[in-house]
């Protein structure tokens, strides 16, 4: 694992590490599910997105990415398990594959309101 939660004053803050930007994302991604559903290698690939995030700076890219993302489960009520990422000099570019929250086999942990700059580098 290439992330981790830490307790946050606020709420919750993710780290992430990796050797390039598009495995961070990617890790990124997985970290943020991860806090949201309790059983994230139960989340199944079945629904597929593409995803497009324009951008060039590497923090307001990750930034803009976490965003995306929590847009989709908001929107979409979708748990994203498996990113395929790319990233060129105008963004990133990813295949996201996931399912709809099943409460009956999903235990959601916590409640993600936003992604905040706090701390981002």
């Amino acid at each position: 694992m290439t992330w981790e939660h830490f307790e946050h004053t606020a709420d919750l803050g993710l780290r992430v590490r990796a050797p390039d930007l598009p495995t961070l994302l990617a890790e990124a991604g997985r970290g943020l599910f991860a806090m949201l559903v309790d059983n994230l290698d139960d989340v199944r690939p079945t629904d597929r997105v593409e995803i497009e995030v324009a951008g060039s700076d590497p923090e307001y890219l990750l930034f803009d990415w976490l965003a995306e993302l929590l847009a989709i489960f908001d929107t979409r009520r979708l748990l994203l398990s498996r990113f395929e990422v790319r990233v060129d000099p105008s963004g990133a570019r990813a295949t996201a594959w996931g399912e709809p929250i099943d409460p009956r086999r999903h235990h959601m942990a916590h409640e993600v309101k936003a992604i905040t700059y706090h701390g981002l580098k």
